[in-house]
This record gives C-alpha cells, structure tokens and sequence, in this order.
C-alpha cells in the first residue's frame, strides 16, 4: 500500500474488483437478455425492479463502503481492533436492514411496482421479478458488505469468488428457470436470488476462515454513535449515488409512460448496457480505494495525488476505446436484446449513441466521487455521486421532456454527464490544494 508503485499495486487490486463488478453487469444483462426473449412488458419489468435494487445496492454500499474505508484508515493507524469491531458492526446492521426490506417489501409488493414506475401490462410482470428480490434482501445486502469490508482490506481476491461464482451461476440458470421450468420473470428472480444465497455463503467463509482477513463476530457487534457516525459520513457517497440515481430511473419510467412499454424496455437496456461499461471504470477506482484511504490515513499526500492521476489517464483512455466501438454498434447492440422490436431499436440506439459521447468524462466523474469518499470527506464525496443522477439528472427530465418529448429522455443524461464532470475537477482541485498546504 505505501510502497509499491501505483501503476502495479493499484492495478493489482483493481482487476479482482473489475471482474467481481464486470460479472455482476453481466449477469444483470442476462437478465435483460432472456426476461427480453418475453416480449417489450417483461423487458420493461426489469427496468422498473432495477430501481427497487439499485436502492437495496445503495444501501449496501453505504454501509459496505463507509465501514470499508473507515477499516482502512483504522487499520492504516495501527487500530486493527477497532475495526475488527466495525466490520461486526457493518455486517450485522446490513442482516436488519436486509430482513426488514424482505419482509416490507413483498407486504406492499404491487404498491411499489407501481409507484416505481409500471405500466398495467407491465406490473404483473415486475411483480413476479420483485418477489423472489425482496426475499433474498439479506443476502444481498450482506454480499455486498462483506465485498466492500474485504477490498477495502487489500483483499480483493477473496472477493471476486465470492461475486463471481454467484454471478456465473445466475447466468446459467436464467434459461434454465426461465424457458426450461416456464417460470417467466419469476424465473430469473429466483436465479437471482440463489446467486446472492451463494455469494453470500462464499463471502462470509472467506471473512471468517482466511486468518488475514479481519473475522465477523458476534461478540464484536458492539455499535457506537462514533462508529455509525463514521460508517454514514463515509458511506453516504454510495448512497447518494446509487439512492439518487433509482430515483432518477423511477422518473425516467414515469416520463416515458406516454412513449409506451417500448420506451421503458429501451432505456432500460441502454442503462444496463452503459451500467456494464462504467462497472469497469468503477471497479479500476475501487481497486484505487484501498491505496486511497491507506495512505490518507498515514498522511503520504503525494501518493495519493499520484494514485488519483494514474487512474483518471488509465479509465479516460480505455473509455475512449469503448465509447467509439460503442458508438459503431450501437444499433446491433440494442436490436440484440429486443429482435425485431422496431420501436425499441429506434428510441434505445439514439439513446446510446447519446450517452457513449459523454462516456470519456467518467474517468474524471468516478474518481472526483471516489478520492473524497475514501479520504473521509463525505460532503464533497456525495455532491459529486449526487450530480450525475440526481442533483443534475432529474432537472434535466422533468425540464427537457415536457419541451422535446423522447428526445429530452435520450439527452438528459449526457447533459447531466457534462455538468457533473465540470463539479468532480472542481471538487478534486480543491482537495489537491488542501493536500499541498498540509505537507
């Protein structure tokens, strides 16, 4: 952490995450990809339950990466066993949290499918997807706490088997439940939900029988005021991010109603398709974090600059390579997921090639949200993860819909993608020269 260069130690924790997150994308698009096979209302389920998880990943990752980070710094100070007692502390929370969503969830199940954003032809599908999500809440939840608690800890690896046996095993069964047992949506839920049952299992025997990593225990869940102020401040990032952006996809949903199912199934196979390409990014920057808060934590500045550099100029060059052979297919890979689907082809190609222009400025945008956060300042952290799906994302929906119709649904997140850009390098040159004063 404090030694290596940052061009081999950062890419060395960074792959295990690329794959865990790569996978996850993955096996969210088989989803979309089989559930697709079902016709435009079963695609547009997917879309509308996307949001309800995307709230249920909030969550997680704000309990998940605040006590990570929080570990790191403690860990980085010589107080391994304070955060011992946050990782219980983290884990345990993460069991309530995921049971109450369980049980609330599936008591007002058609409730939420509405007011997430379906359609009557499209709720008895996302009913049948959201079920079988809500019941497997708490092994969600825990799964990606404990991904977070283990990167954070260096060990990265532990955590792609985890993700990625999960993952896999999700991608063969969505045909299996779905065609082969005539389940439908329900199907692909429950491959789902026994994918988080096995990542859930893998992630907390490697939490409690690797003896370098930091061990789950009852006895240590010994919450205080300090440690959950310290895992929300450094958490809230994550889940102003995430929390915002299903927000933002629940009013994406309900301002595209008057364009039809065709509408929604699009946006929401372009949001997966564009959740796939930033899962690297995001995964590259998470690979960063650990080094991040490490060497914040023992006061070594430059390195941390160094590190933040390295990985903007490496996520900025591979982003360029995906936005122009994105931009090339861009057709093919809509008509991939929706065959024959005229409607939905026209309205999610445009809406690609649209959100691939601005695609080069996430290098700048992921690690403007992910330096803050790992350093502990958190207001700054959450302005940034904020701006690109909700501070500057919703204004441009409800603004640019009722004036250009589709169009202002296809363009909202590019613009938004601009102005956040504009914040991240303004926040990020503002921690810099904090940095340079304190040496």
């Amino acid at each position: 952490m404090a030694n290596a260069p940052v061009n081999r130690i950062i890419p060395k924790l960074a792959v295990p995450t690329i794959i865990s997150m790569l996978v996850t994308s993955i096996y969210n698009m088989a989803d979309t990809f089989f559930v697709s096979q079902l016709g435009t209302s079963a695609s547009g389920a997917i879309g509308i339950v996307f949001s309800a998880m995307a709230i249920i990943q909030a969550l997680s990752f704000m309990v998940g990466m605040g006590s990570g980070n929080f570990i790191a710094r403690s860990i980085g100070a010589g107080k391994r066993e304070l955060a011992e007692q946050v990782a219980s502390v983290a884990f345990f929370t993460g069991l309530i949290i995921g049971l109450l969503i369980a049980v609330f969830g599936n008591l007002s199940l058609r409730n939420i499918v509405y007011f997430l954003g379906a359609t009557e032809t499209i709720a008895p599908f996302a009913e049948d997807y959201a079920r079988y999500i809500f019941m497997a809440a708490p092994f969600m939840v825990c799964s990606f706490i404990m991904n977070n608690l283990l990167r954070f800890q260096g060990k990265a690896l532990f955590s792609m088997i985890g993700i990625t046996t999960g993952g896999i095993l999700n991608i063969f069964l969505d045909p299996i439940f779905i065609f082969g047992l005539g389940l439908g949506t329900s199907g692909a839920a429950l491959a789902t939900a026994l994918s988080q049952i096995i990542s859930f299992c893998i992630l907390f025997f490697m939490c409690n029988t690797k003896k370098e990593c930091i061990t789950i225990l009852p006895q240590n869940f010994r919450p205080t005021i300090n440690i959950y102020q310290n895992i929300i401040y450094g958490g809230i990032p994550s889940l102003g991010r995430q929390g915002i952006a299903s927000v933002a996809t629940i009013i994406m949903n309900i301002m595209a109603h008057p364009y039809g199912d065709a509408a929604i199934a699009a946006m929401s196979i372009v949001s997966r398709f564009m959740m796939f390409i930033n899962s690297a990014i995001i995964g590259f920057g998470q690979g960063f974090q650990p080094v991040c808060s490490f060497c914040f934590g023992a006061k070594m500045y430059a390195r941390v600059k160094e590190a933040c550099w390295f990985c903007i100029k490496v996520s900025t060059a591979i982003l360029l390579v995906f936005c122009v052979t994105g931009f090339t297919f861009s057709g093919h890979i809509i008509e991939l997921f929706r065959k024959g689907d005229a409607d939905v082809i026209r309205i999610g190609t445009l809406a690609l090639r649209l959100q691939l222009m601005t695609l080069p400025l996430q290098g700048v945008i992921i690690m403007g949200n992910m330096m803050p956060q790992s350093i502990g300042y958190g207001i700054r952290a959450t302005l940034v993860s904020t701006g690109r799906q909700g501070l500057f994302l919703i204004p441009a929906l409800l603004i640019l819909t009722p004036v250009m119709g589709l169009l202002g649904i296809q363009i909202a997140q590019p613009i938004a993608d601009i102005c956040t850009f504009f914040l991240a390098a303004f926040v990020m040159n503002g921690i810099f020269k904090e940095m340079d004063a304190a040496k």
